[in-house]
């Protein structure tokens, strides 16, 4: 997997990946970014939420349960001083769909964290990752 980073002025940067999709990362007009697109920090939480969110959704399909729609509200906790790496994550799973069984969605959420999330297992041997989910009934 290859991406590349192109500096564009200021501090704001086009990044492409292999995939063929763009970003333009920026940062906070305090530091003398435009505001222009997500800070780096914000991507590893979409990164995250994203990595989790596709496993999800696969393995509730694969066990049959008629999910109708998926998100993910992630928050992150950074340390107060340099590095400011993220020291909690708490992602909120909300479910929807019909006769969903809590116990297949928590299933789900497990199975990522622990075994197919490449993010979150990335992660999770520096930050405390926790999970939790809510159900929307269709």
């Amino acid at each position: 997997m290859k991406a590349r980073i192109k500096w564009q002025d200021g501090i704001s940067f086009r990044s492409e990946t292999e995939s063929g999709h763009s970003i333009l990362i920026d940062g906070a007009p305090d530091i003398g970014g435009k505001n222009l697109g997500p800070r780096p920090m914000e991507l590893i939480l979409l990164g995250l939420g994203g990595c989790s969110s596709i496993d999800v959704i696969l393995i509730l399909q694969k066990s049959r349960q008629e999910v109708t729609d998926c998100v993910v509200e992630i928050d992150g906790i950074r340390a107060s001083e340099d590095p400011k790496v993220f020291t909690d994550i708490h992602l909120h799973f909300i479910v929807t769909g019909k006769n969903l069984k809590p116990q297949q969605i928590e299933r789900a959420i497990n199975l990522s964290a622990e075994k197919y999330c490449s993010a979150s297992i990335m992660l999770k041997s520096t930050v405390n990752i926790t999970h939790d989910f809510e159900i929307i009934e269709e």
